[in-house]
């Protein structure tokens, strides 16, 4: 027996020399956790001696311990004889070692790691690899540069190693790399895929005021703000954010150049092409404005479809400056359908249709001679336009402004705005005209003289105008007569300004009136005379040698000195 015990003690003090031998500073061995003390956790390695583990390396972030009684776990010895006779054992630098193992591995296979960023540096983020702290480069956080790095902090990534130095313990890392290599895959596999009228989905870029560009997948196509609705659409921000995902149709690809033009709007039917079967002329619609332009406003009837109210068809008055002071954008109207044009995507609509027309009743509220009054609303060379009410004006000729007067222009005696009476002298209500007249207001002067004067009176008048043949003399305001040069003297007269001037008033004797032509023959000779027959034949026959053509020289003659 005792020779028996004697070998097998032999043997186990053979094992434990071997065991006492095999393990070294920086092995990394297996043991098996046996008690958990103030002091740390010892751990059973096989050896003479059994390990001690600070209880920090084995405690959460939480504070609580990671590690029980009985677990296995892989320790790196770092001291044989450590402190009470432990051997001093690491689990965080076993840990670290194969983690080491592992990124080198990585780095050298070109494989990616993953890690957590943990804080901001200088130039750039902290990641930690699972215990191993290393730098990420803020110009390798992406593709393009960020503004704010800080908004990555936390989050765990995957990245390639750029550069590595176990010596000195430097790790420089990658995320650019990688989403560059995906995306040059996923560009791959996009222009394989792309064709013109292909739909695809993406992802919304980039917003600017005349479109987005859509992420397809490594390339980015354009769609424009034309292409966005049917509807108007002032920006495309009003309908898209920044990273939403939707579905466009690819309208042209140049595969060359990599240029994409995509739509969205093509994904959903064209209103204007079925626009005649809900629209109609002469129907009633109601709409909103959504422009207001210097010649008209335009009304959306439905998304996609606008119809354009002419100024001229916004109201009867004919007052109106600019569609602005009738209609704003935002506008509930109702209007009528004038015209659909769906070759020309046009609709021309009408809001005064639906009003009652002033000049379909005109006839039964006014008639020829009645007295009406209004405001001079414009103003031209042949006479005033008069708007007696809202929709109706009235054309006072320039022959029409006085019975007297020779008016050359309408402003010399009207202004715009200026409020007038006159009487209706016509109503034309197919061609929507109606005639004024002012001087109608009082009667007729001409015919008032021409029946209050006779051959042979004799009146007084002033010497306004001087000719070669002879001189007009004012008898009355706006009636004039002539006095041949025969009929100024007995004497022979040469030249009229020798025995009269012009503002001499004298008394003159009514030798011709011509009521039909407005003409009225004067002679200063004559007065204090009988009539003689023989004075008025040679008064005719003097005024017959004074030719038409003298008297309209004159005349003009007279017009362009003044």
């Amino acid at each position: 027996m005792e020779a028996s015990e004697d070998t097998d003690f032999a043997s186990m003090l053979d094992n434990y020399e071997q065991t006492s031998t095999s393990v070294s500073p920086g092995d990394i061995v297996v043991g098996q956790v046996v008690s958990i003390t103030e002091r740390g956790v010892v751990v059973d390695i096989g050896f003479k001696s059994e390990g001690l583990v600070p209880k920090e390396e084995f405690t959460g972030p939480d504070g609580e311990l990671t590690v029980a009684r009985g677990a296995s776990v892989e320790v790196m010895v770092k001291q044989i004889e450590g402190g009470d006779g432990y051997v001093e054992l690491s689990y965080a630098d076993a840990r670290r070692h194969h983690l080491w193992e592992v990124i080198e591995k990585a780095f050298t296979e070109n494989q990616t790691v993953t890690g957590k960023i943990t804080e901001r540096t200088k130039g750039g983020l902290q990641v930690d690899l699972g215990g191993i702290k290393a730098f990420l480069p803020g110009s390798q956080a992406d593709i393009r540069p960020l503004r704010n790095l800080d908004a990555l902090i936390g989050r765990e990534m995957t990245f390639r190693i750029l550069k590595l130095n176990k010596k000195r313990n430097n790790i420089v890392l990658s995320r650019k790399v990688l989403l560059e290599e995906e995306m040059t895959a996923r560009k791959a596999e996009t222009l394989r895929m792309l064709d013109e009228n292909v739909i695809v989905s993406g992802q919304v870029k980039n917003l600017t005021d005349y479109g987005a560009f859509i992420d397809l997948g490594g390339i980015d196509g354009l769609l424009h703000v034309t292409d966005m609705s049917w509807g108007r659409l002032p920006k495309p921000s009003d309908m898209f954010n920044i990273g939403d995902t939707i579905q466009v149709k690819v309208l042209k690809f140049d595969r060359e150049r990599e240029r994409v033009s995509l739509g969205y709007k093509q994904l959903l039917p064209d209103p204007w092409d079925t626009v005649t079967e809900r629209y109609r002329k002469n129907d009633i619609v109601k709409g909103r404005v959504v422009s207001v332009t210097d010649y008209g406003a335009f009304v959306e009837l439905e998304e996609g479809v606008e119809g354009l109210v002419h100024v001229s068809e916004m109201t009867w008055s004919k007052r109106i400056k600019h569609p602005s002071k009738l209609v704003s954008v935002g506008d509930e109207v109702e209007a009528m359908i004038l015209e659909v044009d769906p070759a020309n995507r046009r609709i021309s609509l009408g809001m005064k249709q639906i009003q009652p027309n002033p000049w379909d009743s005109v006839a039964q509220r006014y008639s020829v001679g009645s007295r009406v009054s209004g405001k001079v609303r414009n103003l031209t060379d042949f006479g005033a336009f008069v708007e007696i009410e809202d929709g109706i004006d009235g054309l006072i000729h320039v022959s029409d402004l006085s019975w007297t007067k020779r008016v050359k222009h309408p402003s010399d005696v009207l202004k715009k705005g200026q409020s007038v009476e006159a009487i209706i002298t016509n109503i034309d209500t197919a061609n929507r005209r109606l005639s004024l007249s002012i001087k109608d207001l009082e009667p007729n002067a001409w015919e008032r003289f021409f029946q209050s004067h006779r051959v042979g009176d004799v009146v007084t008048g002033k010497v306004v105008r001087l000719a070669g043949f002879g001189v007009f003399v004012e008898l009355e305001e706006g009636i004039e007569g002539l006095c041949h040069i025969s009929e100024l003297s007995d004497q022979r007269v040469d030249r009229p300004e020798s025995v009269v001037s012009v503002g001499q008033v004298l008394p003159f004797k009514i030798l011709k009136l011509d009521e039909s032509n407005r003409k009225i023959g004067l002679s200063a000779r004559a007065v204090g005379k009988e009539n003689d027959p023989e004075d008025v034949s040679n008064y005719l026959n003097n005024e017959s040698m004074t030719s038409l053509g003298e008297v309209a020289r004159f005349l003009r003659g007279d017009k362009e000195s003044r």
